[in-house]
């Protein structure tokens, strides 16, 4: 089986956070003896990753566009990249697998929550202009999905990102539900094959991983809140941003500002007592994901995605985002008390990973 993979960033410098949830899947895939290319869209030259070659565009073009793949992937579709690229060469593919991961197919200034004040674009006309250009992406996809629905599967990474499509694309369910898959995005190797050390010297008792602390939706404010309302509390917050340019830091809080990779999360992992992982929105929460995996207590939103994806992890409590300081420290005592807790499974690869392989082994069988 050959399988072409599209992705608009896929070999960019910050793959610790960007990409490795397709990264992940292509591994598995590659393991499980499926001949696997990337077409990485931004990349200017073609490279090897994970023994998987990765091809440009420009690369696409000369070398590859005559040669047979019995999949297309799609992985979270532009119009820049995807679409474009589909229009021109989407015929010569008799099967196409979309993967969607999030804001691709929805109304951001309508599900998003609204950005920090000091975020640039956060004024009417660049609303305004996400609106417009939102409206315009949903309609190209409605129609074009419509088009190719008959050769194509649709695969989400939770149901409620699957409700949200249905939503804001406004395509008739009874057309695509029969080609559609929930498949969650899978943890990294390292919170499948270690656990949470929880008899290692602790220096906080909560932290916090983002690849982004600008994003609203990652409750950094409320987490500061929660520190300056619990002085008795360590708090960690690592990633990058410019947050803290505008708002002070509490005592209590250390800013770590460095993005992690695998290793080194576990390595603040176990020197913490528990995560906190607030969310205004998203569509899974794949670092929250190996956190609840490797089995440190996990503090996270009360919303109906992430009762969802944490449902048989008993390590895992959860706040209102509006009224958050109630109960807040009962919860983590209660967290703390019944540590340790079993190991879940449900996002390791063998689970998640497998269910693709299995529907690409479907297609290629209905053929």
């Amino acid at each position: 089986m050959k399988i072409l993979v599209t992705d608009a960033c896929y070999a960019s410098s910050d793959k610790t956070f960007s990409v490795f949830f397709v990264r992940g899947r292509n591994v598995y895939y590659k393991q499980r003896g499926i001949d696997v290319t990337v077409l990485d869209f931004s990349a200017e030259e073609d490279t090897l990753i994970d023994d998987i070659p990765i091809i440009s565009l420009e690369s696409y073009k000369k070398d590859y566009a005559n040669r047979k793949f019995d999949i297309l992937i799609c992985h979270a579709p532009n119009i820049r990249n995807h679409y474009l690229f589909l229009k021109k060469f989407g015929n010569k593919f008799k099967n196409i697998v979309f993967f969607f991961h999030g804001h691709e197919v929805l109304r951001v200034s309508k599900v998003y929550p609204k950005p920090y004040s000091y975020i640039k674009d956060s004024s009417w006309y660049k609303k305004m202009l996400r609106d417009i250009y939102d409206i315009f992406k949903l309609n190209i996809w409605r129609n074009y999905f419509k088009k190719v629905v008959k050769k194509s599967y649709f695969v989400f990474v939770s149901n409620w990102m699957y409700e949200e499509f249905l939503r804001w694309v406004r395509i008739d369910e009874k057309l695509i539900e029969p080609k559609t898959k929930i498949t969650y995005n899978t943890v990294g190797e390292i919170f499948e094959k270690e656990s949470y050390n929880y008899k290692t010297p602790k220096e906080f008792d909560f932290i916090t991983i983002r690849g982004n602390l600008d994003g609203s939706k990652y409750c950094v404010d409320i987490i500061i809140d929660i520190a300056r309302s619990f002085p008795q509390y360590k708090f960690c917050i690592i990633g990058k941003g410019n947050f803290f340019i505008f708002h002070s830091i509490p005592e209590n809080v250390t800013w770590i500002n460095m993005h992690l990779n695998h290793r080194e999360v576990t390595s603040y992992l176990d020197r913490s007592t528990c995560a906190l992982m607030p969310t205004r929105t998203d569509s899974q929460g794949l670092m929250a994901c190996e956190m609840a995996t490797y089995g440190i207590p996990l503090i996270t939103s009360d919303i109906s995605v992430c009762h969802e994806i944490f449902e048989e992890f008993n390590n895992v409590e959860y706040i209102n985002n509006n009224n958050y300081l109630t109960r807040f420290k009962e919860k983590y005592s209660k967290l703390v008390e019944n540590i340790p807790y079993n190991k879940q499974d449900k996002y390791f690869s063998e689970n998640a990973c497998e269910k693709e392989v299995q529907l690409f082994e479907y297609i290629i069988s209905k053929n």
